[in-house]
This record gives structure tokens, sequence and C-alpha cells, in this order.
């Protein structure tokens, strides 16, 4: 998001934008995993599972997402389990999701840039893994294509604080170290599908002891399969704690899977009886999940190079910071670019 909302205001200002994306979509931590198994197709945001929107700007942004349907408001029935009482959560900023997936407003904004001929080009599955730069210009090397371009006059790197560390170290240190600087937390994720409703009152859970720390029926959300199909196949997601995650960060996603299947389960049964079987379920790892904390910069930008650095580890956890810390980095690169 941090890098989508740098190159939006880039472009929109004249400048020809390239983006790089490993992946095979450019949501970056605001995911969804869509796949098929023996009972059918599903879906879950395994990232992000909602966010808010407080910062004028930011507000204004979500408020033009959902005019074109990517975005709804989610107020789920959300509670606090501390042991087996069952709080009821504070209310809180009103939350954000994606529609129909949590990989929708990413996609929009792609949209955007391609249809108001901004020159932006999106290379997916392009894995950076070298960086030079030679006489005021910049060159990409991407594991699957090699050698991209030798005529940028600026680059932006908006990955994990570690990732970004890495590839600065040969080309610049100053801002390898502050990249080092910044922590960020693990998660593991487990996407757990069930072939009826679950017998649970709520629809997410912050949980205070024990392997997971969140959990949300993600088929509750608006625009999911869930309110269409009340008695139908569920999908949930369960977030394991930074902890905890740290603690298995090396182990393999079956094993994660099944343990905190088995968290899950004996929470629910503390609180309903016995969860109905036939459950499947898929871990993720989030390497680098969340900043912890994030750095004060906001951005950061060296004008005589032209290279800058966003994303929420500068600017503050979540959608919000990612986006805020994007549209910084473009203002400050603006104000001194040539184009």
């Amino acid at each position: 998001m941090a890098g989508l909302a740098c190159a939006q205001l880039l472009a929109e200002a004249g400048c020809r934008v390239d983006i790089f994306e490993k992946s095979r979509g450019p949501s970056g931590r605001m995911s969804t995993r869509r796949a098929q198994d023996p009972q059918g197709a599903w879906q879950c945001d395994h990232g992000a599972p909602s966010f808010a929107a407080q910062d004028p700007e930011f507000v204004q942004e979500v408020r033009q997402w959902e005019q074109h349907g990517v975005v709804a408001a989610w107020r789920p029935r959300a509670v606090r389990l501390q042991g087996k009482d069952v709080v009821p959560a504070d209310a809180g900023p009103d939350r954000w999701v994606g529609v129909p997936r949590m990989t929708s407003p990413a996609a929009f904004l792609v949209q955007r840039l391609a249809q108001q001929g901004h020159g932006a080009r999106l290379h997916l599955q392009a894995t950076v893994q070298q960086l030079q730069y030679e006489s005021a210009c910049w060159t990409v090397h991407c594991a699957e294509h090699g050698q991209i371009g030798s005529e940028y006059c600026a680059l932006v790197l908006a990955v994990p604080a570690p990732q970004a560390a890495a590839l600065l170290g040969p080309v610049s240190p100053y801002a390898s170290a502050l990249a080092a600087s910044a922590r960020m937390q693990p998660c593991w994720v487990a996407m757990l599908r069930t072939d009826a409703p679950l017998p649970l009152d709520w629809d997410a859970a912050e949980i205070t002891d024990g392997p997971l720390c969140w959990v949300a029926s993600d088929s509750a959300k608006p625009g999911r399969q869930g309110p269409q199909v009340p008695q139908g196949p569920q999908t949930w997601v369960l977030h394991a704690s930074a902890r905890w995650s740290q603690d298995h960060i090396e182990s393999d996603a079956e094993s994660v899977a099944r343990q905190l299947l088995q968290a899950f389960e004996a929470l629910a049964s503390s609180l309903t009886g016995s969860l109905p079987g036939g459950l499947r379920v898929t871990a993720h790892r989030w390497r680098y999940a969340l900043p912890a904390p994030h750095l004060v910069n906001r951005c950061w930008w060296d004008a005589p190079a032209g290279l800058g650095l966003c994303g929420d580890w500068m600017c503050g956890a979540g959608v919000e910071g990612a986006w805020l810390s994007g549209r910084a980095l473009a203002r400050r690169a603006l104000a001194t670019l040539t184009r």
C-alpha cells in the first residue's frame, strides 16, 4: 500500500513510474488467500484483517474507495477473551475491509493508474535482488528478469525494513542502517474452513492468553459468502501472538496449523463445548508483519541520490500508516525531482 500510494501521487504529477512487485499481486500484507479444497473454493483475508481511517486525508481516500465499491465498513460483534471471561470489546473507530476481498483497494489503485494514463507500469513476480547507482542513475536487477532499466533518476523502497536494509547495504550504508534500526514482529496466521457455522455468538475476539491473540470470522465481513448463506461453510482466520510466532518462526506450516487449530478448539470448547468435525486449516507465516515500534520519520528521502524509503515501519502500523508514509515520500520527492 505504501508503494502504490507513493506511485499514485508521483504519476499524477507527471512522473513515469515503474512498480516492481515480487508476488502475483500488488497488495502486500492486504492479502487474500484464494484456493480450492475437496469441499470447494474458498478465500480468506490472511494479512491485514481490517483497517481504520482517522487521518483526514486518508478518510477522504477511503470514502473514494467506498464510492467505487472496493471497501465497506465492518462492524463485527467483537469481544475480548480473558481466560473463560467474555468481555464486550470497545467499539473503537470504524473498521474497513476490502470488498469482495482485502486485495480490492490495491487492485483499484492499479486500475486507476492504468486508466488515467499516468505512465505507470507494474512488473509482477519481479523479485528485486540487487540495486546499482552510477552516474546519477539507478538500475534494478530482478531474479526473474535480470537487469531492468538504467535510466531511473529516483528509487523508492516500500518493503519491510529488514529487506530494505539488505538491499541498500552496498549502495547506501546510511539508509541501510536506518532500516536496520527498525524492528518488525512476525505473525503466523491459520486459515480455518468449516462445513457449517461455528456455535459462537461473536465474529471477532481479542485474546489475552495463549498462542492466539486475535481470531475472526472472515465470512462475517461485508461482501463475503456468510450473510448470503448463513447455514453454509465458514472461513475463520486465527492470528498467533508475536511472541508465539517468534518462538515458532522456523517451524513448518503444517505443524503450526495443527497447533493453532488445537488452541482455537480448546478456546472455543471452553466457551461453547466441542466444535464440529471436518475442520480444515492452512497456515501462512508473515516474517515481517508489524513494526515494533515504528520509527518517527514518516518517510525518508535522500534528494542528491534520489533515494527514498516508506512503509508502515516508518509511520505507524497498518494500512493507514503505510498509505500516509507513501504519500509523504511522494511529496518530498516531488519537491526536489526534475521531471
